[in-house]
């Protein structure tokens, strides 16, 4: 049985246990978070142990198991690195920290340790992911050219956020949302998906900004605005935008030489891929209305999840994953280089600013390789 421990049991760590429940070859066998309140409802209503401090939590997954850190992203830099100093493999909910700087120590730590460090998102590992990056490397269906990604969640400030709860009674933070920003929280989602067909980032031309001012009377609020161009090492343009302003929007599309790769929705494992061929009809030239769907030869892929809220996502795909690997002795596919780059580049979107930024990163990694089923 594999092991799993939760630091932070607030609205996502309920997400987790979820998944968990699909995945009966781990265990969650302790939980920690400092609200006290918060950590007896979520431990009562999962049945999972309340650890009295983190030290405890680390000593139950010692060197073979996993934390799991699902605290505030302000908190992610110091709890990470307690854990890595404990010996501990980490698998962090976005991003790894707040400053590029931080999530390098991080990294620098692990290695020093020998222990893997990782981070969500985990839909990369999923279906929908798994079989357009397939697509897309296959040939069959064109040559990549340009890719338009979109995130935009609708007009946030204006949904009914106080009545968002999760299964254990945590609210949905939505003060820390708003500060944290739509960019730290979303980006990764399509982000990692793009790093993994088309490997590294090799320049980021972005702009961010606040567009709504007011968002419920929270102070120091993150951008909640952002659009970038990103330039890989093998693979088109990229334009990739993030918001909680813009009418609601989860499109990924890749143009290519023959036609147009579309998923629509980023938070469903299932999500169909389809493929809208380019052709001629008398003296115009469109894609065809009708998609036809692309499948991988594979007939089981993962465990898949039904849709809760907004998503239908195996939030345990990557800590599921990073169990394995360790097992194997072998890295993460979401895990070192991979967790690492993805953390800067989507720094760099969030902090490119009004008047915008051409970066270029430090960091840089692989290609992913393919889970086994998506060969």
């Amino acid at each position: 049985m594999k092991r799993v421990a939760i630091v932070g049991c607030g609205f996502v760590a309920d997400l987790y246990m979820r998944s968990f429940a699909v995945h009966p070859e781990i265990e969650v066998v302790s939980c920690y978070d400092r609200d006290e309140a918060r950590l007896e409802a979520f431990s009562k209503y999962w049945n999972v142990t309340a650890a009295a401090d983190l030290e405890t939590v680390f000593s139950e997954i010692y060197q073979s198991g996993l934390l799991l850190n699902l605290t505030n992203p302000r908190a992610h830099y110091d709890v990470n690195k307690a854990a890595l100093e404990a010996g501990c493999h980490v698998f962090c909910e976005k991003p790894l920290a707040m400053s590029y700087d931080e999530a390098e120590a991080l990294l620098r730590l692990a290695k020093a340790k020998g222990v893997q460090l990782g981070s969500a998102p985990s839909s990369v590992l999923g279906e929908a992911a798994q079989v357009l990056a397939h697509a897309a490397r296959s040939g069959s269906y064109g040559t990549p050219r340009l890719v338009y990604a979109e995130l935009d969640d609708g007009f946030i400030p204006q949904a009914p956020l106080e009545d968002w709860a999760s299964e254990s009674g945590a609210a949905w933070p939505y003060e820390d949302e708003f500060q944290i920003g739509c960019t730290l929280e979303h980006a990764g989602y399509y982000l990692s998906w793009l790093i993994a067909m088309f490997g590294a980032v090799t320049r980021v031309n972005a702009v961010s900004a606040e567009v709504l001012p007011d968002k419920r009377g929270v102070a120091n609020a993150a951008p909640d605005f952002s659009v970038a161009v990103l330039e890989f090492e093998d693979g088109p343009l990229v334009r990739l935008t993030c918001s909680i302003a813009a009418p609601h929007d989860h499109r990924l599309r890749i143009v290519t030489d023959a036609g147009v790769l579309t998923v629509k929705k980023a938070w469903d494992n299932a999500a169909p891929v389809k493929f809208y061929k380019r052709m001629r009809l008398r003296r115009r030239l469109l894609e065809s209305p009708l998609g036809k769907r692309i499948r991988l030869s594979a007939k089981a892929t993962h465990p898949k999840l039904p849709r809760k809220g907004a998503a239908a996502m195996n939030f345990a795909l990557g800590p599921a994953e990073m169990l394995e690997a360790i097992e194997a002795g072998v890295p993460s596919r979401i895990g070192g280089d991979f967790a690492l780059h993805l953390t800067e580049v989507t720094l760099a979107i969030q902090n490119a600013g009004l008047s915008g930024s051409a970066y270029v990163p430090k960091s840089t990694c692989t290609k992913m390789e393919p889970m086994p089923w998506a060969l």
